[in-house]
């Protein structure tokens, strides 16, 4: 909890950085931006702190998630990206932590490539949303 109100922390992924831009038939057309503007209002709406954080770099999101263990972050958010089906040490770093998160993600991985299917993080997950955001312009 920081000034009085819950605080949850976003964290996207490598590539996230490219919403609106990549491969948008699969992901959509609104930016990271348009996304966090939103969360940012929903926050406001809720009363609630709304952080966000994105990182192609697998050290700088455990970092970010180090951090919040000690800076009244109440739950994450992640949607790790194609560190999904990679890292452990994401994983290792959210449950050292001990904050309760849900993993996010853009598109349905389940309906997607063989690969995409196994997540690092699910078994540990309080919810799981696939396919997440209403993605206009599809």
């Amino acid at each position: 909890m920081r000034g009085g109100k819950k605080t949850v922390l976003v964290i996207n992924g490598p590539n996230l950085n490219l919403l609106g831009a990549r491969e948008p038939q699969i992901y959509g057309y609104e930016t990271l931006s348009d996304v966090e503007a939103a969360g940012k209002k929903q926050g406001d709406d809720l009363n609630a702190n709304i952080d966000f954080f994105q990182s192609n770099w697998e050290g700088a999101i455990v970092d970010k998630i180090q951090e919040a263990r000690t800076d009244g972050t109440d739950g994450i958010v992640v949607n790790p990206g194609g560190f999904t089906h990679t890292s452990v040490a994401i994983r290792d770093a959210l449950l050292g932590v001990e904050i309760p998160f849900i993993e996010l993600h853009v598109s349905n991985i389940h309906a997607r490539e063989e690969w995409r299917h196994h997540s690092y993080f699910s078994d540990k997950a309080k919810a799981i949303i696939v396919g997440g955001f209403i993605l206009r312009g599809i």
